[in-house]
């Protein structure tokens, strides 16, 4: 192995450190943000997650293996959030009449309400954020993140 190539790979390595403190530091001071929002409404980033999976279902019911999937955190408890959800009124639990063993949840028109009062504060908070980037820095970025992602 040339001196270049030794010089090349230490300098990827040492980059490919700083990214991963760069992205996750990201990843906090975001979820910091995010966090701000959601206290005001009593809602974990997670219970948001699971109302916008149920959001996007438009009506149609949706069993817990289905929102465990779609989560952005695979470790999230689903059980536990729809338990929680359920106590503030904003889903519903129903045992699938096709298959008893499966439970449906549905958001309810609280839920939906909840999500429609969030709305604006969301929609400041990605404005913010979309001053800091291009149109093309943004498709980059993108595209390098699920590149990155998927390795």
């Amino acid at each position: 192995m040339g001196t270049t190539s030794k010089n090349e790979f230490t300098a990827i390595r040492s980059l490919s450190k700083r990214t991963l403190t760069n992205i996750m530091h990201t990843q906090n001071v975001l979820a910091e943000n995010f966090n701000e929002i959601l206290k005001c409404f009593d809602l974990s980033s997670e219970q948001f997650n699971v109302l916008k999976i149920l959001e996007d279902q438009k009506g149609k019911p949706t069993n817990m293996c289905e929102i465990q999937e779609r989560m952005i955190s695979k470790t999230s408890n689903t059980t536990r959030l729809v338990d929680k959800l359920l106590l503030k009124g904003y889903v519903t639990r129903e045992v699938c009449s096709k298959n008893r063993r499966k439970v449906d949840v549905f958001i309810t028109k609280s839920g939906m309400e909840i999500l429609r009062d969030l709305k604006p504060g969301m929609d400041v908070y990605e404005e913010k954020l979309s001053h800091k980037l291009t149109l093309k820095e943004f498709e980059n970025l993108n595209f390098l993140l699920e590149k990155y992602r998927t390795a």
